[in-house]
């Protein structure tokens, strides 16, 4: 049975400003649009201000710059995405990732099981495994040889984390992520690929998401090291001995070639293609569909990718486009002849 909260719990939970009904009763969170009297929403988007009109919410999170604008029962705080965040926690109704150690479970006699263990069916822990208090293993998961996972670490189902793997605390690995395996690394003799074996591993810090089908390789000979408050999204592609600085956010399908160093708090947009070898510094923005070539060295916002247009709009720009090559050798001729003139002048 869903937990009722009252707006005077929630406004001391989150330290807003409560302004209404302190003992209206709140089940979950709703969009303005969709809430209903035992639901609370939120408006952090001034785009959806309009709403506040005809909202059936039984209270709103806003800002006070916002307060005026609803006569309702209300929380105000200085940041309300934050404070929505913060109370999705705490009404969070996801159940665990298993309930218990079930019975089809494969667990190694040399594994270390902490305290809480919950390990989902047709799980496989192998040997020297070590699991930290109230760590839950999805149904299908399988952990590698030696492989150390820290306390309060949730793997969902069918997560894949090879052997001697480094993962810390609190961290959410979301199904089908892979977490070790081999790096794209290979020789060529005479035309035929030579395989070389990946001897390093992968570390990674606390309290790191990882986002479904997500791909972290191993290293070559060092490690790939993924630090502490990183968030990947789905289907992201880090490659053998890539190191994502503390807090840094990349969205989906974004890819990271070999051996990049990506500094702290870097946002990266969507199907972002980052080269191997390269340095990102600190507080990079990548906005979607960025090419990284090389270095990056100053803080700031990054683009490459060309926003759509009309078709007939598209087609004219690629018109032109193939037109440079022309257009530039007409330049220099017009230059040469200009400079020509110029000499005839004199």
């Amino acid at each position: 049975m869903t937990k009722l909260y009252s707006l005077a719990q929630l406004a001391e939970y989150l330290g807003a400003q409560l302004q209404g009904d302190e003992n209206r009763k709140i089940r979950n969170i709703a969009t303005l649009a969709t809430a209903n009297e035992d639901q609370i929403a939120f408006l952090a988007n001034s785009k959806y201000r309009n709403q506040l009109e005809s909202t059936k919410a039984g209270a709103v999170i806003l800002s006070a710059r916002d307060a005026d604008s609803y006569s309702g029962n209300k929380l105000v705080i200085e940041d309300p995405y934050v404070a929505y965040a913060k109370l999705a926690q705490k009404l969070d109704s996801t159940p665990c990732a298993a309930d218990s150690i079930h019975a089809t479970a494969v667990i190694s006699d040399t594994a270390t099981l902490g305290q809480n263990v919950k390990i989902g069916a047709n799980a496989v822990i192998e040997s020297g495994v070590v699991l930290g208090d109230n760590v839950e293993i999805g149904a299908g998961c399988f952990v590698g040889k030696n492989t150390t996972i820290g306390a309060s670490t949730k793997l969902w189902a069918n997560v894949s984390v090879y052997h001697d793997v480094e993962i810390g605390q609190s961290c959410l690995f979301q199904s089908g992520v892979v977490v070790g395996s081999d790096g794209f690394g290979y020789a060529n003799e005479q035309g035929e690929w030579l395989k070389i074996p990946q001897l390093g591993s992968v570390v990674i810090g606390d309290r790191v998401e990882v986002g479904a089908n997500t791909t972290i390789d191993r290293g070559a000979l060092g490690d790939t090291v993924i630090h502490s408050n990183v968030i990947l999204d789905n289907q992201v592609q880090i490659a053998h001995n890539v190191e994502v600085g503390y807090g840094t956010a990349m969205a989906g399908s974004a890819i990271v070639a070999g051996s990049t160093v990506i500094g702290k708090y870097c946002q990266i947009g969507g199907m972002v293609a980052i080269n191997g070898h390269i340095e990102i510094c600190d507080k990079v923005m990548l906005t979607g569909r960025t090419m990284v070539t090389k270095n990056i060295t100053e803080p700031g916002v990054y683009s490459s990718g060309m926003p759509q247009q009309t078709n007939k709009e598209w087609r004219k720009a690629i018109a032109n486009l193939r037109g440079l090559s022309d257009m530039k050798a007409r330049i220099k001729a017009l230059e040469h002849l200009t400079q020509s003139l110029k000499n005839t002048d004199v």
